[in-house]
């Protein structure tokens, strides 16, 4: 479980999120609002990449100020420009770089990477170079390199901006039936329609909490009354 006890942040002046408290429960939850909103900033909260100036953020009673290293084994960040999660120098390679960690032994973790870039489709280009592979792909080896690693908790920040139409379906399948609580930061409101739970983030501040079909109401509302 995560939870956003009195949550807020700030780069230097600005106020980023302000008095956030939430209790993440649900398996498929997504964040919308508007460019500049916080909403990047709230997904970086949850697993540690970033820390709140003020009140705490909890995963498994784990606090991401205190306990960031083993939140971070817990949850897993898919960023939504693949380069820079890209670190390795071949497709294969990347993804073995975060199973050194997990206590895999050697054959084991070989068998993970070939069953993921399988997963992928990317099992063709295990020694292509990582940087090469076009946007997509790259999306797409980010997404195995941290699915690889099976973490509790996915966070996704807008997974499917550089997909073509075959592999956005392709995404949006995995999304559906993945068995960890994930948690979208989307513009693609068509791929949220499904969600159990969307949250709307204007301004720093949580306005809208509830269904899919409400909260996505409410936030085309907000955009027509603009």
């Amino acid at each position: 479980m995560i939870e956003l006890d009195a949550v807020s942040h700030r780069f230097g002046e600005r106020q980023v999120l302000e008095d956030i408290d939430l209790t993440l429960t649900e398996d498929r939850i997504a964040v919308i609002g508007a460019n500049g909103s916080g909403k990047s900033t709230f997904a970086r909260l949850l697993n540690g990449l970033q820390v709140p100036t003020a009140g705490t953020v909890t995963v498994d009673g784990l606090d991401t100020r205190k306990q960031g290293k083993a939140v971070r084994k817990k949850v897993g960040f898919v960023f939504q420009d693949p380069d820079v999660q890209i670190v390795m120098p071949t497709v294969a390679e990347d993804v073995a770089f975060g199973l050194k960690h997990h206590g895999l032994g050697k054959t084991e973790a070989a068998e993970r990477v070939t069953e993921v870039l399988t997963e992928f489709g990317l099992n063709d280009f295990r020694d292509h170079p990582a940087h090469l592979l076009s946007g997509g792909q790259k999306q797409l080896l980010a997404i195995a390199a941290v699915l690889a690693v099976r973490p509790d908790y996915l966070i996704f920040d807008e997974p499917t901006t550089l997909l073509d139409l075959r592999n956005k379906r392709r995404i949006t399948r995995l999304l559906h039936d993945l068995p960890q609580q994930i948690v979208v930061i989307s513009h693609d409101l068509d791929l949220l329609t499904d969600f159990d739970r969307v949250l709307v983030i204007d301004s720093g501040r949580v306005v809208a909490d509830g269904s899919a079909r409400d909260s996505i109401a409410h936030y085309l509302a907000m955009h027509e009354a603009s």
